[in-house]
């Protein structure tokens, strides 16, 4: 794609392409079921379940298609990154790094000092980003009672003001 990528605060009516670009990045990985109404909801109406957490959404568009998305929301000791994912054709372009710029960004101005993330242990090429990024992996996982059986493992940074 040679098209110029914009980031935009996201809109509820972002969700069937979210939905999609969701779908389009799980496709490598085996067993990855999307259940939006019955594991992810919030999906549907992105911007207005983060504004309401005191959080925020950013979704990356390029040539009126959206590529990317991002969100954060305040936890009790600092703040979560929650629906990063970037269109596989866009890959190792920077847009995962501007997207996680924006959230630490905010994150910092919301007076969090640190910022966590759960992660799927199938998605082995994000965990080698978010180490790049200076996040650190913390012992243990967490099994969900999802439509994809998920385990998930938990990374964490230290935020600077």
């Amino acid at each position: 794609m040679s098209a110029e990528v914009h980031i935009r605060d996201a809109r509820d009516g972002d969700g069937d392409a979210l939905i999609a670009l969701i779908e389009t990045c799980w496709a490598d990985y085996p067993g990855c079921i999307l259940d939006v109404d019955g594991d992810s909801p919030e999906l549907r109406s992105f911007a207005s379940h983060y504004r309401a957490a005191g959080g925020r959404a950013w979704i990356a568009e390029c040539s009126g298609r959206i590529v990317g998305s991002a969100a954060v929301e305040p936890a009790t000791d600092g703040a979560h990154i929650q629906t990063l994912y970037v269109d596989p054709g866009l890959r190792r372009r920077g847009l995962a790094r501007r997207l996680v710029a924006l959230v630490e960004a905010h994150a910092v101005k919301s007076g969090a000092r640190r910022i966590d993330l759960w992660t799927d242990t199938r998605f082995t090429a994000a965990h080698g980003f978010y180490e790049s990024l200076g996040y650190e992996r913390r012992p243990g996982t967490r099994r969900l009672d999802d439509a994809s059986r998920s385990v998930e493992i938990n990374y964490v940074k230290r935020l600077r003001a």
